[in-house]
């Protein structure tokens, strides 16, 4: 028969392992991942049935760049976005229709090109004259709308960055399209010149990205061309 000590000894060792599990799982409580918090650039913004509907389509560049566009246009145009990340002409021409709906667009300002250019096991991930063919598909869709449409230019990438890409190729494929916008008489609204002297103070160090200052710089750009564009 054990002893009432062996018992109590028992117990003790019982008691000290619930409470290591239960710390134990407090812990892994503690170091669950924070839920981000969902991006003010995809939120649906309140239209006001008197304003012009504006919609920007574009990579992440744009997603930075849209909140501080719509501040900048309240009360001048209900200015929306596709609900996702515009990435290369391929995914463009598979959902171009979709994220153009049914909705009358008054301007449309639109890019391509960051995501084509970059390298992917050392290939382009559409490469030039692939890129010159998608984006051609995409302004003749684009057109069909009877919007305002506004071709913004590719910006510049730095040394360094991840997944890697060239800066020479964003001019040469800003060439292409310049060529297709100037061939259908489309307002081009030029990024890449208008950022380039300000690399330094607006985008983050060997990244394509801006900082929210630099995307704030680029609204105000992408503002301005859209609102002279409603005013014509």
């Amino acid at each position: 028969m054990k002893s009432p000590r062996s018992y109590i000894s028992l117990f003790l060792c019982v008691v000290f392992l619930v409470a290591g599990v239960s710390t134990g799982a407090e812990k892994n409580r503690k170091k669950a991942p924070k839920k981000r918090k969902p991006n003010p650039a995809y939120a649906a913004p309140k239209d006001d049935l008197n304003l012009p509907y504006v919609l920007l389509i574009g990579d992440s560049i744009s997603i930075g760049y849209t909140k501080p566009t719509r501040d900048a246009l309240a009360g001048k145009a209900n200015v929306h976005r596709i609900p996702t990340n515009g990435g290369p002409t391929t995914r463009g021409v598979e959902n171009i229709d979709q994220w153009l709906g049914d909705r009358k667009w008054d301007v449309i300002h639109f890019n391509w090109g960051l995501h084509d250019l970059k390298y992917i096991d050392g290939k382009k991930q559409v490469p030039l004259a692939d890129y010159e063919k998608n984006l051609r598909k995409l302004v003749d869709r684009l057109k069909k709308t009877g919007a305002t449409l506004i071709w913004c230019s590719t910006t510049p990438v730095p040394e360094g960055c991840s997944p890697p890409r060239k800066n020479e190729d964003v001019i040469a494929y800003n060439a292409v399209a310049k060529k297709i916008m100037d061939e259908n008489e489309i307002q081009i609204d030029d990024l890449y010149a208008f950022v380039l002297p300000k690399l330094k103070e607006t985008q983050r160090p060997a990244n394509v990205h801006f900082t929210p200052e630099g995307s704030k710089v680029l609204a105000g750009k992408v503002a301005k061309s859209i609102s002279d564009a409603l005013k014509k």
